[in-house]
């Protein structure tokens, strides 16, 4: 979680470096969710919730390569702040019940995913 800031502070950012810790970032979420769906509870609506999340993510990932020809994945503060909580909602399920930190967690989700369409669409048109 930390090593976009490292790789600040040391001068070492790259465009492969972004790109992978994306994909790195993905298959965690992936791998969590296949761990962690057999093992807990997870209501329906909150289901189709993270395919909805899904979904936006696909379609801002499409819309960002027919605009401009490449992958596009903004690394926003929103998106951090997903990812933050995503780290630590396996942690909190001992103690908050999933319905509750689920909603959270997937409302922050939900607000990123759709801000990072937003920009990926208005940006390009502000470059035109």
């Amino acid at each position: 979680m930390i090593d976009g800031t490292v790789a600040r502070k040391t001068g070492t950012v790259s465009a492969f470096g972004s790109k992978l810790d994306t994909a790195a970032d993905f298959v965690l979420v992936v791998v969590c969710l296949i761990r962690l769906i057999p093992v807990i509870h997870v209501p329906i609506w909150l289901t189709v919730w993270i395919i909805v999340i899904a979904v936006i993510r696909a379609v801002n990932l499409i819309c960002g390569y027919v605009m401009r020809k490449e992958i596009v994945v903004l690394h926003t503060v929103m998106n951090k702040v997903t990812g933050i909580l995503l780290f630590i909602l396996p942690l909190t399920l001992t103690v908050i019940d999933l319905k509750y930190s689920g909603a959270i967690v997937s409302a922050v989700a939900t607000f990123a995913a759709i801000q990072e369409g937003h920009r990926i669409r208005t940006t390009e048109q502000e470059e035109r």
